[in-house]
């Protein structure tokens, strides 16, 4: 089998650096790499084409339009018979592809996903922010689990494969941005194509690198769900209302300690309960303190971006109708 690695990229020489070389560690070696600067103003070219002896990779130049269409004009180019989707903010570990060569032979999935997490050299906050949109205890953690809480599971495109055929039969992304990879995600398995997590295939994946950065993109990712309802309204399901709820909740918390309701002890007592629980089950994953503490801010941060993108969305487009 043999794999075309996609990577959009967008202003980031330094990332794209360390995911070749990342690439260069691969075990499984019939892949080529295909890197697309969408319209940078600090373009990657000469990092690039460095690793033009050490790896088989092409690098392209576009005007921007976005990860989505950006993806679309790597599958045009690509070669492979399978094609493999990474974000530029990744590491990939060593066994990667050999892990996904033997699963997609035995199982035959026509589109695959796989998990992420923090890998050893990533700052306090980056392990923070990957323990947040990983951990059982918030939202983040539905996209990698088995039980699927959110429904089927949906490959998102920082971890993401589809075969050939998926390419020709879908013509790729139809949203550039705003939950593009959910929709293609979905619509992939609504033309009964087989899809599966792979749950060994792990990405280290950087995210955000404070927490300015990350309640900009999770605000977006909330404002997406409901972008992505538009398209298929059964997709909207009780777990991406929770965020919401949190944020309603930590509003009326606010209010009750301001106006002094009795409410108030009861609701700071369940806020407690969930710091504590944050605290330390970050703690023991990460086997650090600062860590742990910085999950608390990180799954807060997440939560509410999330809750006011997915609220603010919500109320614009599906109440007051407007496109």
């Amino acid at each position: 089998m043999f794999f075309s690695i996609i990577i959009p990229l967008y202003n980031r020489p330094q990332e794209i650096d360390e995911l070749l070389y990342s690439l260069t560690l691969q075990t499984y070696t019939q892949f080529e790499v295909l890197v697309i600067e969408d319209g940078s103003a600090n373009d990657a070219r000469e990092i690039v084409e460095g690793y033009q002896d050490k790896l088989d990779v092409r690098y392209y130049f576009k005007k921007n339009e976005g990860q989505g269409f950006t993806r679309n004009y790597a599958f045009k180019l690509a070669k492979g018979d399978y094609f493999i989707m990474f974000d530029s903010d990744c590491l990939i570990p060593s066994d990667y592809l050999e892990i996904v060569q033997r699963h997609l032979l035995k199982y035959q999935l026509d589109t695959y996903g796989g998990p992420d997490t923090a890998h050893a050299s990533f700052t306090p906050i980056q392990k923070a922010i990957s323990y947040s949109m990983t951990s059982p205890f918030t939202t983040g953690g539905i996209r990698g689990n088995k039980k699927r809480l959110g429904g089927a599971f949906h490959p998102r495109s920082f971890n993401m494969g589809i075969s050939r055929k998926v390419w020709e039969s879908t013509n790729g992304f139809i949203l550039t941005r705003l939950g593009e990879d959910i929709e293609f995600s979905i619509r992939i398995q609504s033309m009964g194509f087989k899809s599966g997590l792979i749950p060994d295939a792990i990405v280290y994946h950087k995210r955000r690198t404070d927490f300015k950065q990350f309640y900009k993109q999770l605000h977006f990712f909330g404002r997406a769900r409901i972008n992505i309802y538009t398209f298929f309204p059964s997709q909207l399901k009780a777990v991406h209302f929770f965020p919401a709820l949190f944020t309603l909740f930590i509003i009326f918390t606010v209010l009750a300690n301001a106006f002094s309701l009795k409410l108030a002890e009861i609701c700071n007592f369940l806020i407690a309960l969930y710091i504590l629980l944050l605290f330390f089950h970050s703690w023991n994953a990460n086997k650090s303190a600062k860590v742990a503490f910085l999950s608390i801010v990180a799954a807060f941060v997440q939560l509410i971006a999330y809750g006011l993108g997915f609220m603010q969305d919500f109320w614009k487009r599906i109440i007051l109708k407007h496109s």
